[in-house]
């Protein structure tokens, strides 16, 4: 490739749908080579894919990149109250839809050049060409029926409304070598590729044909994308150079794909793997970006915590494997609980109180607001806020009294730790029931104080009074966020189990 004045990346995703993890690590991926070179990050959609646009995916793509802190330097950079895509950068405009005009005059050129041709064939006539390759053994490749029609013949099908598309011509006999940033040095066979359409009978362009003149005009100096696309690179650099521009060609890097823990491509079958999922169970977006960058991305240092700001600073495009990277939602939790425990608590407790996950109609703010808190060491998610913490919601008495016991101990010594704990907390002070951290504790410090020596026998069937399970939070926190009132009651009710 030719020195170029600036780095340039982009990502160019199609709004057919919400944008997937591994779009968002493409993204992130072209951002950070750009960001670590000086560079700008453009934001382009292809939308020429009429028949498959989802509502409100540009909307939710553009969300996702904000969401994540992908700044956006230039192209489509948000949509207005009225639905409007709004677009800043002098190159646009930088959605297909807009630049059909563009895309014909480029294959008028190849026309004339003799680089590409009308091709009438049906539908029909394609699935049984390929049928009958496949049958021989042969990759399926269009035969090139209408490669030789004349002028003549071209104006008398159109005049007759027989629809056509637009094919580029392959050379034949070539061999197309190129240095990918992932996969090192590639060559293809031309013989071998076939004579991809470029422009449809609706007058849409292809991918292929929109990509190439929208990275060439947009002056594209580095493309990383997913390695679905490898196949087509060929097929891309040969049209560079049809339309004169093999000065300007880009360098291409191919990411590997995602794969489930059996190898497998991470799909919805997997679990949630658009952004927008992700988000909505109270994912971090410092805990995706940091997972997703070490997907495809090995730093060769024991460091796993990276912040955005240091990925910027320390990503290297030749440290990319090419090996399919596995997505581990259990590692990606791991992430998540180390952010989460990372924030302030009045910080945490404002992003949940801003993304509803506060929101129980059976809490006030303040009792909802000490759950958080007492969870917040051991979620890995925001939304999991109130799993497994029903006890301290509702009332759930129905335990069996053999739960209360610690090891060989009596009704009578169980009845009278539980008594005495019952005395310790009617004495605590109320404002050491309020929602501060530092209340839990001076609640910890007088009830250990209380316990003496006698931790277990005091301890557990306090625990087990106020919560109901084998298995819960400790005792101090039950007592914090139930309050002092309703502790008092479950411990009565615990001790009449024992009469």
């Amino acid at each position: 490739m030719s020195k170029v004045n600036k780095v340039r990346t982009r990502f160019a995703p199609s709004p057919t749908g919400y944008l997937h993890i591994g779009g968002l690590r493409s993204a992130l991926t072209n951002y950070l080579f750009a960001k670590k070179n000086d560079g700008d990050f453009i934001l382009r959609l292809e939308d020429t894919d009429q028949g498959r646009l989802v509502k409100d995916s540009v909307k939710d793509i553009i969300d996702s990149l904000n969401w994540a802190g992908l700044k956006i330097d230039e192209g489509v950079v948000g949509v207005d109250e009225k639905g409007e895509i709004v677009e800043r950068g002098e190159k646009g405009p930088y959605v297909q839809s807009k630049r059909l005009e563009i895309y014909q005059k480029y294959v008028d050129q190849l026309i004339e050049q003799g680089d590409a041709y009308h091709c009438f064939c049906s539908k029909e006539r394609l699935d049984q060409m390929r049928k009958e390759q496949q049958k021989k053994g042969k990759a399926p490749m269009y035969d090139r029926k209408c490669c030789d029609l004349t002028d003549k013949e071209i104006q008398k099908k159109i005049e007759k409304g027989e629809k056509c598309v637009i094919r580029m011509k392959i050379p034949k006999g070539r061999v197309i070598e190129f240095k990918d940033m992932v996969r090192g040095k590639l060559r293809f066979e031309s013989d071998l590729i076939d004579d991809q359409v470029l422009l449809k009978s609706d007058n849409f362009p292809t991918y292929h044909l929109a990509v190439v003149v929208d990275d060439c005009l947009m002056e594209i100096s580095h493309i990383f994308r997913a390695e679905e696309w490898l196949p087509s690179t060929p097929k891309h650099i040969v049209l560079w150079e049809m339309l004169g521009w093999k000065d300007k060609l880009p360098k291409f890097g191919h990411l590997p794909q995602l794969l489930n823990l059996n190898g497998k491509k991470l799909s919805k079958r997997d679990g949630d793997v658009s952004v927008r999922d992700f988000c909505k169970k109270g994912y971090l977006p410092e805990a995706i970006l940091n997972y997703i960058a070490l997907l495809g991305w090995n730093p060769k240092t024991r460091e796993e915590i990276f912040s955005l700001k240091d990925l910027e600073e320390q990503f290297d495009e030749k440290k990319l494997n090419k090996a399919g990277a596995k997505f581990d939602y259990k590692r990606l939790d791991w992430f998540s609980n180390y952010y989460i425990k990372q924030l302030d608590d009045k910080e945490y407790l404002k992003i949940l109180k801003n993304q509803k996950f506060l929101e129980n109609v059976k809490l006030d703010y303040e009792k909802a607001s000490k759950i958080a808190l007492i969870q917040k060491e051991r979620i890995s998610k925001l939304g999991d806020v109130f799993l497994e913490i029903e006890y301290l919601i509702y009332d759930l008495e129905k335990f069996e009294k053999d739960l209360l016991r610690w090891k060989k101990m009596t009704d009578e010594e169980i009845s009278g730790n539980l008594e005495k704990a019952k005395t310790e907390i009617e004495k605590i002070d109320k404002k050491y029931f309020s929602s501060a951290k530092k209340n839990l504790d001076k609640i910890t410090e007088i009830l250990l104080e209380a316990a003496g020596e006698n931790r277990g026998e005091f301890l557990w069937p306090l625990r087990v009074a106020l919560s109901g399970q084998k298995k819960s939070v400790s005792p101090f926190e039950c007592v914090w966020v139930l309050g002092k009132e309703e502790s008092i009651r479950r411990i009565e009710a615990a001790v009449k189990k024992c009469s």
